[in-house]
């Protein structure tokens, strides 16, 4: 009974050296399905199981907001003096400040980690991501193909990917500086650069990580990191999600929804 429990012990550590060696630095091994053209078949509904939505380091649980562990990566983030006052200004305004607020785009990378599933559609010169969320969506070119013009900018940036073995890398530019990463309050500017690298551990899981790196907000570039996980009921697919720029208590169709307002008409 003893040499069982021990031969059960020793292959549930083997099996979490196995599962963690990509978290620890060293080059995973994929052996799940390829498409076509031999690269990771990624296509598929995914989805981020973390509360960094809303805040994306360690935070205790309040109102309307789960508690969650980090996902920065060696932290705290490291702003600059001047940014951090900032920062802590938006956290005391964050219910009235934080752009999802007013169904704005969430950005890159906060789309990635944000609590509702996406699709992933992939072919050889491009990577489509399509969000529930509020009908976001990205466009990942790996066609060989840089940066558009610098002089335009976008809510989601622009991103141009490329196969570094089994991992899709993905450089994301262009940002017009006006999203936040999370409800917290951690923001950057129009300088923000993306690198994210999403590495396939299992067919069912893409450990992801993105670097941030903004001159103007931080000191230096710093690394999120989390795991994506593959949706996996009969027929899932990717749902509506509709924001909603304010929220009214119902009026009934009959009355005056403000004083001095005319009602609806007699019937």
């Amino acid at each position: 009974m003893v040499v069982r429990q021990t031969v059960l012990t020793l292959a549930i550590g083997a099996a979490l050296v196995l599962w963690l060696a990509p978290l620890a630095g060293q080059a995973p091994t994929y052996d799940g399905p390829r498409t076509h053209d031999g690269k990771p078949d990624l296509n598929g509904v995914w989805q981020a199981f973390t509360t960094a939505s809303w805040d994306l380091e360690d935070h205790n649980a309040e109102k309307g907001v789960p508690a969650g562990q980090s996902i920065v990566v060696d932290g705290p983030i490291p702003y600059r003096p001047e940014a951090a006052i900032r920062r802590q200004e938006n956290y005391e305004h964050r219910m009235e400040r934080d752009p999802l607020l007013n169904c704005y785009l969430p950005g890159v990378p906060r789309i990635m980690y944000m609590p509702y599933p996406f699709e992933i559609t992939q072919t050889p010169t491009m990577v489509g991501m399509s969000f529930e969320y509020t009908h976001a969506s990205r466009l990942i070119y790996t066609d060989g193909s840089g940066h558009l013009d610098g002089l335009i900018d976008f809510w989601m940036g622009d991103s141009r990917g490329r196969w570094e073995g089994d991992t899709l890398v993905v450089d994301v530019a262009l940002f017009n500086g006006e999203t936040w990463f999370d409800r917290a309050g951690n923001y950057h500017g129009s300088q923000l650069h993306v690198v994210e690298r999403y590495t396939p551990l299992t067919a069912n899981h893409i450990l992801y990580e993105a670097t941030l790196d903004d001159p103007e907000v931080f000191t230096r570039p710093w690394t999120i990191r989390f795991p994506l996980y593959r949706r996996l009921e009969d027929n899932v697919r990717v749902l509506d999600y509709e924001c909603l720029e304010y929220e009214e208590p119902f009026v009934p169709w009959h009355e005056s929804p403000a004083p001095g307002v005319p009602g609806a008409p007699d019937r």
